[in-house]
């Protein structure tokens, strides 16, 4: 039922996906240079940029 609205979502997706791309980020910036630090700073930059995304909806809904 997972295309029903109105369904409960599972409250560990997310986290687990920012755990993931995480590990992915970190492991590219360790592993090689060239292509995985450019891998490396996408990761990054699109957690940094989820985060500050969720900071800016937590504060304007008030």
């Amino acid at each position: 039922m997972s295309g029903v609205p109105g369904a409960p979502r599972n409250p560990f997706v997310a986290p687990f996906l920012i755990a993931l791309a995480s590990l992915v980020g970190l492991v590219s910036a360790l592993i090689g240079d060239g292509v995985f630090d450019a891998v490396s700073w996408v990761v990054f930059a699109t957690l940094i940029a989820l985060a500050l995304r969720a900071w800016w909806r937590r504060d304007r809904g008030r």
